[in-house]
């Protein structure tokens, strides 16, 4: 899988979309364009009956001109990177650092594809060729506009990922997430997806060494909170930014703080409140500091270091 790495500096979970799904919204679009051209052609012969031929022609190579182009260019601008043939097959245009497109990357991409990839006999071949040089799958297009094509729909496997847990909701949303490597990421979101096809010894030593390789990146939890709860929350506020930034809103609020398959249940868990800053007229004397108790790990519950 192709990584794309935002201003956050963290890798998109979506993918580069095969050729064989933008061919397929291609010929949607194509199609479209046909009926659209076809409407606007009658209604440029209504209105042409008394121009000379010279004008005729003029006006015909006009519409099709502004269907070729004006299609495109509407509708991935006001779509957020999508034609209806793309939200068909589930496929998006961004930024190659992941952002939604402007006008202007819709602009570059659709006066390259009417002038240089779609003209005469190259119909396609041109494209074709072009994404199939390009690990990223990516047209001249979008190398000119600097876009790349996503799919929006991409199977998760390996099991279900745990959300967001609601004790530590508030923790992640203040993170800084840019000290997080990519391969980090990935490997936080095999181990909870894959979590329970590992034993209790192989699932206690890899979850440790992932919880304390992210507390050194992002810093450290509340006290007792437990390390797929950390996993869990950091790799939920990460989905969460990113899907914010590309406009889809594809996210759910926490839930019920459950942990992913292989973990045991622990409907007790709440992390420690975080403290909220007060303002008196004067100080008081500091109240002596409380020792909490120290947290047990019991099987696949393992401690955060902190």
């Amino acid at each position: 899988m192709s990584q794309l790495v935002t201003g956050e500096a963290v890798a998109l979970d979506l993918r580069p979309a095969a050729l064989p799904s933008r061919l397929l919204a291609g010929v949607l679009d194509v199609l479209l364009q046909f009926l659209v051209l076809v409407v606007f052609g009658s209604l440029a012969t209504a209105v042409s009956l008394d121009l000379s031929k010279a004008a005729v022609e003029a006006l015909g190579l006009i519409v099709i001109v502004a269907v070729l182009i004006f299609y495109p260019v509407t509708f991935e601008t006001l779509m957020r990177g999508r034609t209806p043939g793309k939200a068909a097959m589930g496929l998006r245009v961004v930024r190659d650092d992941g952002g939604p497109i402007g006008f202007r990357q819709a602009l570059v991409r659709g006066l390259t594809g009417a002038f240089l990839e779609r003209p005469g006999l190259s119909l396609f071949t041109l494209a074709v060729v072009t994404s199939l040089l390009n690990e990223q799958g990516k047209r001249l297009g979008d190398l000119l506009a600097g876009t790349v094509v996503l799919r929006e729909r991409v199977s998760v496997r390996g099991g279900r990922v745990a959300g967001m847990p609601p004790p530590l909701a508030g923790w992640a949303a203040g993170l800084d997430l840019s000290g997080l490597p990519d391969g980090l990421a990935l490997s936080i979101r095999q181990f909870l997806s894959r979590a329970d096809e590992l034993t209790d010894a192989a699932r206690e030593d890899l979850g440790g060494k992932l919880v304390r390789a992210v507390t050194d990146a992002v810093g450290a939890p509340p006290p007792g909170t437990p390390g797929w709860a950390v996993l869990s929350a950091v790799l939920a506020e990460r989905h969460r930014r990113e899907s914010m930034r590309l406009g889809s809103g594809a996210y759910a609020p926490p839930g019920p703080p459950q942990p992913p398959p292989g973990f045991p249940p622990q409907p007790d868990y709440q992390a420690a409140p975080q403290p909220q800053p007060t303002y008196q007229p004067q100080p008081t004397p500091p109240s002596p500091p409380t020792t909490p108790a120290p947290p047990t790990a019991g099987p696949g519950g393992f401690v955060a270091p902190f």
